[in-house]
């Protein structure tokens, strides 16, 4: 029987908001409370969300903090496009991850 453990998306309201529509937590960030991200992550790490994922300004902004989440616990933290549109974080994120999976670039053009 698999595990049931919940999703969360953290950011902006355009980003954030449409995850809800397929039953993710959303956690909607303001300038504002854009400083509390990092206690907004580490609480949903230790209620065990499955994946959490995060607007890609804020994976850059936080990557210390997300490595830290990561490492220390089993939930996947998962940069996506904000509003502004797609950075190159996700992808260079995915590709670092498999690189150190499987031991190699994959995704090197050949």
């Amino acid at each position: 029987m698999a595990d049931n453990k919940p999703m969360a998306a953290v950011g902006y309201y355009e980003m954030a908001l449409p995850f809800q529509a397929v039953g993710v937590r959303s956690v909607i960030l303001t300038p504002e409370t854009r400083n509390t991200f990092e206690e907004v992550l580490e609480k949903l790490a230790r209620e065990d969300y499955a994946v959490v994922f995060i607007q890609e300004d804020l994976f850059v902004e936080f990557t210390d903090k997300v490595e830290e989440i990561n490492d220390k616990y089993p939930t996947s933290v998962l940069p996506v496009p904000g509003p502004s549109g797609a950075t190159g974080a996700g992808l260079a994120s995915i590709r670092g991850s498999v690189e150190k999976a499987v031991g190699m670039d994959i995704f090197a053009e050949r």
